[in-house]
């Protein structure tokens, strides 16, 4: 049986496949009767489906499966009016054996579509060519090179959004640009603005101002999760900590540095987003409308994207909370 990848399966076709379980939950019927909703995954598309408990497979669900394991199964898929499904033949735990099948984690994890070498060379090339305070440049590549590997793998979140291998690059490399070209613009508009706009403080700020995610989130093989300084701490306390740690010894401004501490600190605006201060200068202003722009716009894609409501609105059972409209057409 040749082995696929779970994305790549057309109705009725049979296969073996990696996959990931995302899921279990028991759950009954309207009329009682018991069952285990489960999820698997690979890198691009989730199923979700019954297992009947006085099915084949009700005692080896109920008892053995686990959400966040890798398993190598034979299965049918098909779609179906409650979305894509899984018709199982054979089901296994994945053994170090399966590597020479082509098993990697990597492949049943989410990731980003743009090549994270790429995001991560342009990133560096922005702090570069845009901070133009030599000091507070060499800090920002600093972080950025001292961090390469982890930066290249990080999610930007464990759920909501960019919440996906490389999704940290994808998302700050975003924020970046838009927060430079805004920076541009307003600076522009306003050349007699006293203190002028700092740009060099925009440009570093949007790129490390979601830095503390570097000890907020640690990846696992069945995805990413939040440490402990992450619960009780959060990246926006911690990405200052970072900052600050790495200019020690440095001759930066200490203006300068006291502006990116507050766009690393108020990027969030609200304290129940996490953010101790709103955004009280320029930068901040810029860097906080660039991410909070880029991070709600990635959802409402998403939402475009998985939503099967039928209709021209999908349901606003998202991470929204609100309905988006797809068109008449769709």
């Amino acid at each position: 049986m040749p082995i696929v990848m779970l994305s790549e399966m057309v109705h009725g076709q049979e296969a073996d496949l990696f996959v990931l379980m995302t899921a279990k939950e028991e759950l009954t019927t309207r009329d009682g009767k018991p069952y285990y909703k489960v999820g698997f995954r690979d890198h691009a598309r989730e199923v979700s489906f019954p297992i009947w408990q006085d099915s084949p497979w009700g005692a080896d669900c109920r008892e053995a499966w686990q959400p966040g394991t890798f398993y190598k199964v034979r299965a049918v898929y098909r779609d179906s009016n409650y979305g894509p499904q899984l018709d199982l033949r054979k089901i296994r735990e994945v053994t170090g054996a399966d590597r020479s099948d082509g098993f990697s984690p990597a492949m049943c994890l989410p990731q980003t579509n743009f090549d994270t070498g790429a995001m991560y060379a342009e990133l560096v090339e922005i702090a570069q060519a845009r901070i133009t305070d030599a000091a507070l440049g060499k800090l920002v590549v600093d972080l950025l090179e001292a961090n390469r590997e982890a930066l290249l793998t990080l999610p930007a979140a464990t759920h909501n959004h960019h919440a996906f291998r490389g999704g940290w690059l994808e998302h700050v490399l975003s924020v970046t640009r838009t927060a430079v070209l805004l920076a541009d613009k307003y600076d522009d508009y306003y050349p007699d603005l006293k203190p002028r706009l700092n740009k060099s403080v925009v440009a570093a700020g949007a790129i490390l101002h979601d830095i503390g995610k570097l000890r907020e989130i640690e990846e696992h093989p069945q995805g990413a999760e939040y440490t402990a300084a992450g619960n009780l701490i959060g990246h926006i306390l911690q990405g200052r900590d970072i900052v600050r740690e790495a200019a020690v010894g440095r001759s930066i401004d200490p203006e300068t540095m006291l502006r990116l501490e507050h766009v690393i600190v108020s990027h969030q605006r609200l304290p129940e987003w996490g953010s101790p201060k709103a955004p009280m200068t320029p930068e901040a202003m810029i860097v906080h409308y660039a991410d909070d722009l880029d991070a709600k716009y990635q959802m409402m894609a998403t939402i475009l994207r998985d939503d099967s409501n039928p209709g021209p609105m999908t349901s606003k059972k998202n991470a929204l909370y609100q309905k988006v409209y797809r068109g008449g057409g769709v």
